[in-house]
C-alpha cells in the first residue's frame, strides 16, 4: 500500500466512525484514552501559561542562554501547577497547558495562575538576570501571560501509534490559549467570567479587602466577544 493509500484509509477510518465517549471524572493520562476513536468528556479549567516574547530571546541571545531562560520559566511554572493540583497535559514551545477539575478546580487555577506570576516575577527574573549578564545587558525582560477558562471540553488522542499525545478541543482550552497570548502593560493574567463567577471570594479580594481584578471587560478572543478580568497582582507561595 502506498502512502496516499494509507492516508486516506486513515482518514476515512477517523471521519466515518463514531467516538466511543465516556465522561470523565479526572483528568486523563494518555492510556486512558483509546487511540481508535476514544474521547472523554470533561468539566475542566484550562490554564495556559505563556513566555512572552520567546522569538527576541532567541534571535538576540545565544542558544544557550536562551535555553536557560525558557527552561528556567518552564520548570518554574510546572511546579506551581502541580502543587496547586493542576495536571499538565501540554507543551507548545515555552508554553504550558494545564487542566484543572474537582470542586474547586476555578479557585485552585486562579490561584495557580497568581502564583506563577510571583514565581516569573520574584524567582525567575531575578536569578536569570543575576547569572545570565547578557540579560541585563541588553534589557530582557522576563515576563509572561496566563490565561484561564473553564467549560466542557473533549479529550482526544491524537497522532498514529508510537507518535500521538491527548489533544483537547473545546471552547475553554481555545479561549485559555488565546488569552494566554495577550500583552497589555503590567497585567499578566486573564481569566473568563465564567472562571471569575464561580471562584471562591478568597482568590478576588486581598486581606485587606481589595480587589486583586479588574473588570469585568469585553475582549475579542478568536472572533468573539467575552468577558474576562484581567489581575497584575501576585500570590505567594
Amino acid at each position: 500500500m502506498g502512502l496516499a493509500e494509507d492516508v486516506e484509509k486513515a482518514v476515512t477510518s477517523v471521519v466515518c466512525s463514531n467516538w466511543n465517549t465516556r465522561n470523565g471524572t479526572v483528568v486523563p493520562e494518555s492510556e486512558d484514552v483509546s487511540l481508535s476513536n476514544g474521547a472523554v468528556e470533561v468539566d475542566a479549567v484550562y490554564l495556559y501559561a505563556d513566555l512572552a516574547d520567546s522569538t527576541g530571546l532567541a534571535r538576540d541571545f545565544t542558544r544557550t542562554t536562551a535555553a536557560k531562560v525558557i527552561r528556567a520559566y518552564l520548570d518554574a511554572v510546572c511546579r506551581v501547577i502541580r502543587a496547586r493540583g493542576g495536571k499538565i497535559r501540554g507543551f507548545d514551545g515555552d508554553r504550558v497547558m494545564a487542566v484543572f477539575m474537582g470542586s474547586t478546580k476555578n479557585t485552585d487555577a486562579a490561584k495557580c495562575a497568581l502564583q506563577i506570576n510571583h514565581a516569573v516575577q520574584k524567582i525567575v527574573r531575578p536569578k536569570a538576570e543575576a547569572n545570565l549578564s547578557s540579560i541585563t545587558t541588553q534589557g530582557f525582560v522576563i515576563k509572561h501571560c496566563v490565561g484561564v477558562d473553564s467549560g466542557k471540553a473533549l479529550i482526544v488522542r491524537g497522532g498514529v501509534r508510537g507518535n500521538n499525545d491527548l489533544v483537547s478541543i473545546g471552547r475553554a482550552p481555545n479561549v485559555a490559549a488565546k488569552l494566554s497570548d495577550v500583552r497589555n502593560g503590567d497585567y499578566r493574567t486573564y481569566i473568563t467570567k465564567d472562571v471569575y463567577n464561580t471562584m471562591l471570594d478568597s482568590v478576588k479580594t486581598s486581606s485587606d479587602g481589595r480587589s486583586m481584578w479588574e473588570g469585568p471587560l469585553t475582549r475579542e478572543v478568536g472572533g468573539e466577544k467575552i468577558t474576562v478580568y484581567k489581575s497584575s497582582w501576585t500570590w505567594s507561595l
